[in-house]
């Protein structure tokens, strides 16, 4: 039985990532925090040392907190990633990378392929780029994951978030210049499986299928749910955050396709039977 080290293995992703690893007869080994610091070298080594295969979800995700402690965004979304491909190349392990669609900023309008060039608009954005271009250049057996949008049953998200804000609020305004694709964890660990079984190398693009914008995202969840509220477009510019948002999120996905042993499903799909199932609201 092979053994797959999940860093950040108690976030949002890893928790799905967790039972869809033992569902396919791989065993799971936990690392995040407290006990765990994927940048310290000690710690980090033995991870890589005890398993066969690692995937990382670790990351310092508070994209604007990140503005004002980019030392240690750096040093968990960049310097740990160089740092873990330098010991999977000593220990001839393979690596798959979680990355995210904030490496981009908007340059285009199209969908956005893995050929793109990555135009960050703020550090976390940033250091999650340095961190995939450390790992490749270490020259380990990698892949590198972006995905975008996500939800999921395990952590706290958009769409837990503009929930939990209907609950308490006659109506909310919600975004409507931000495109791209929710996307359910529960997916992105399907997608990670598909990497584990067959080890292709290079960097990829995963998301729902379909496009969407966040204001229409609301309208969905909130029909699905029977929730009754006045949801009101508005622009980015009319929430000010330390970090910019990119507004185009949109993947092209069609070189990840190639991998996956499964239909990539469209986001209104996924979000319905996540809705359904966790019955929020």
């Amino acid at each position: 039985m092979k053994k797959v080290a999940i860093l950040g293995g108690r976030g949002m992703l890893g928790l799905d990532l967790n039972a869809a690893v033992n569902a396919k007869g791989f065993e799971p080994i936990i690392y995040d925090l407290p006990d765990f610091d994927i940048s310290n070298k000690e710690m980090l080594e033995d991870a890589v040392a005890s398993s066969d295969m690692i995937v990382n979800c670790a990351a310092y995700t508070n994209v604007d907190k990140a503005e004002s402690e980019r030392e240690i965004a750096e040093k968990v979304n960049a310097v740990a990633p160089g740092m873990l491909g330098v010991l999977a190349r000593k220990y001839g392990r393979y690596v798959v990378h979680i990355s995210t669609d904030f490496v981009f900023g908007d340059t285009k309008e199209d969908p956005l392929s893995e050929t793109d060039t990555p135009h960050p608009l703020s550090i976390y954005g940033s250091t999650k780029l340095e961190g995939e271009r450390l790992l490749i250049a270490s020259g380990c057996g990698y892949s590198i994951i972006r995905i975008q949008w996500t939800y999921g049953t395990y952590g706290n998200n958009f769409i837990t978030k503009i929930v939990s804000l209907a609950q308490k609020n006659k109506s909310l305004k919600i975004v409507n210049d931000q495109t791209g694709s929710p996307t359910h964890t529960a997916d992105v660990a399907n997608a990670i499986i598909c990497f584990l079984e067959k080890t292709p190398a290079g960097l990829f693009h995963f998301a729902a299928s379909g496009y969407t914008t966040r204001y229409e995202t609301a309208l969905f969840a909130f029909k699905s749910l029977g929730i009754d509220i006045e949801v009101l477009p508005c622009s980015s510019s009319d929430f000010k955050t330390p970090a910019r948002r990119p507004l185009n999120s949109k993947f092209d996905c069609s070189k990840i396709d190639g991998i996956l042993d499964f239909k990539r499903p469209f986001w209104q799909d996924s979000l319905k039977e996540f809705l359904d199932a966790t019955k929020l609201g």
